[in-house]
């Protein structure tokens, strides 16, 4: 079928150098494809976009959407399940839905087509995959987590070659159909296990006598080496503490020359200054990010209103267990990570109001929109539903003020914030969440409106109402399907799962598995690794073995 979407104002940062900002033009889409407009044929279907604005589906490259941790979540707290209703009415998560296919219709309906789960431990990958497959129209993707296991700590530990640890690297992507891969307080999970509560950069792990610095720059210099398009995924040590500013002011200076990508930074913008020894550094931090061109940056804004945290950091989440509001928590101390789950509230207090604005000031004074992303690390932050309000701010400076004013005074006297007059123009806001995060994680079929590009697209109305008119899209197309209409869900397709394709060798299975069992005392003679293994379409394809 062809298709004419006729009249928007189409906004494609990727190629607007070619054709112009802001064009008012046709896209033509035929085959689930955006191709040239076709000379002597008329299209089967036309939609008017006129008065509308036109951009690629938004991508999200770090929202919790599936897996172990997310679905404890959905235990822990019954009461924000779409099971049991009647639901509290004010609750963010209530408008979420918390369930795998309402996050699809939801997402869509903003006009998100592609979202990646940041967090999935190797040993959950296949319920994490199942869970995930559950969540209807957008395409999703996973970051799998190394950086506590004892396999990768030992290889560190016992000074086995690089090419040792790119082959565990390159074998777990392979085995957990992944897209990159993220640590997470690199050392701290496996700290944790020795009655450790603090760990920072340069802290060592007792039983493997490795620092949290070594463990992130083995793994960086891994996925840069095996050319995995996105860089290392770095959650940080002392998230979230009175003066964690510092820690990521180190981890920044460790890049090095070499890519990384910091998560959810607004949660280390805070230093130790005025009465209660916690105020922003968000400008330090963003002038250190515009300096350094190796770095990327996720915010993780925090709005405000009740949420839930859900992360493989159980250091973290350990220490958090008072702050939880209800008061009722999960800790995992698993394989690996573990993690934690930690009901909270953002209350318009001291605190919240702080972390709040920090968020605002990272967006705000990191000059380059290609290098910040546009996160809430939902549901940490603030669930991914409070993205239009978000957006709001971001664009309207009338909008921040009036929203400041209702927020404690003294916090805001710690920020910058009220001395910020930028406001982000909806170009900028095509780059951060379009064409910044296919970049960024190497899916140069989107995140762009030039031919050949898969028609994932965006249509919103033009309006004063900036959040009205990125929480309900006029049109999304997904792979030239029509499924939001007016705000709606108007057809329910099926998204795919994106992931590398690593093809491993049998040389280097082999010295995997001769480590193994040098490593456990374990032998591997009773199982094979056929070239089915290796080199295999099917995520989950059955791996025939021999006893």
């Amino acid at each position: 079928m062809l298709i004419r979407l006729k009249g928007g104002e189409v906004i494609d940062p990727v190629n607007d150098a070619r054709r112009g900002a802001r064009a008012r033009r046709d896209l033509w889409i035929e085959n689930g494809f955006i191709i040239e407009a076709p000379e002597g044929r008329r299209a089967d279907r036309t939609y008017d976009a006129s008065g509308c604005i036109v951009m690629a589906g938004a991508i999200d490259i770090h929202s919790h959407i599936g897996g172990g941790n997310v679905n404890t979540a959905r235990l822990l707290l019954p009461e924000h399940h779409t099971a049991h209703l009647p639901r509290p009415a004010a609750t963010p998560l209530s408008n979420a839905g918390w369930s795998t296919f309402t996050t699809g219709c939801l997402y869509a309906q903003m006009g998100f087509t592609t979202v990646v789960e940041p967090a999935m431990s190797p040993y959950t990958a296949l319920h994490t995959h199942l869970e995930l497959a559950d969540i209807p129209i957008i395409d999703k993707a996973t970051l799998t987590i190394l950086g506590n296991d004892d396999f990768l700590l030992s290889l560190i530990r016992d000074g086995k070659s690089a090419d040792m640890v790119d082959d565990y690297v390159a074998w777990t992507l392979a085995a957990t159909n992944s897209l990159g891969v993220k640590v997470i307080n690199a050392g701290a999970a496996a700290a944790f296990k020795e009655n450790v509560r603090s760990f920072s950069f340069d802290d060592v792990v007792p039983a493997y006598g490795v620092s949290s610095r070594r463990i992130v720059k083995t793994l960086q210099a891994s996925v840069n080496r095996l050319g995995v398009p996105h860089p290392l995924h770095v959650h940080a040590n002392n998230l979230g503490l009175a003066g964690s500013a510092d820690t990521a002011s180190v981890t920044i200076d460790a890049t090095e020359g070499v890519p990384m990508h910091l998560a959810h930074l607004q949660f280390y913008g805070y230093g130790t200054e005025g009465k209660r020894k916690f105020s922003s550094e968000a400008a330090r931090l963003a002038e250190q990010v515009n300096s350094n061109p190796d770095v990327t940056i996720d915010v993780g804004q925090v709005m405000f209103g009740q949420t839930v945290t859900i992360s493989s950091d159980v250091t973290r989440q350990f220490l958090a267990i008072g702050n939880a509001s209800p008061k009722k928590t999960v800790i995992i101390d698993g394989d690996g990570n573990g993690g934690g789950i930690v009901p909270y509230r953002y209350k318009e207090n001291y605190y919240g109001s702080l972390q709040w604005a920090v968020g605002l000031e990272l967006f705000l004074l990191i000059n380059d929109p290609w290098r910040v992303f546009f996160t809430t690390d939902h549901p940490n932050g603030a669930p991914f539903t409070a993205y239009p309000e978000l957006f709001e701010l971001l664009m309207s400076r009338d909008a921040r003020d009036a929203k400041a004013a209702e927020l404690n005074g003294s916090a805001l006297e710690l920020t910058t914030l009220n001395s910020i007059s930028r406001e982000y123009t909806l170009e900028e806001i095509a780059i951060m969440t379009r064409a910044a995060p296919a970049r960024l994680l190497g899916l140069k079929d989107r995140g762009h409106l030039g031919p050949g590009a898969i028609a994932d697209i965006a249509v919103y109305r033009r309006g004063r109402d900036i959040a009205a008119m990125f929480r309900e899209a006029a049109f999304v197309f997904k792979n030239g399907d029509l499924v939001v209409e007016n705000g709606k869900v108007v057809n329910f397709r099926w998204g795919r799962a994106l992931r590398l394709k690593p093809e491993p060798d049998k040389a280097m299975v082999r010295r995997m598995q001769a480590y193994h069992e040098e490593r456990y005392g374990l032998s591997l003679d009773w199982f094979t690794f056929p070239d089915s293994a290796l080199k295999r379409d099917e995520p989950f394809a059955e791996v025939p073995c021999n006893r």
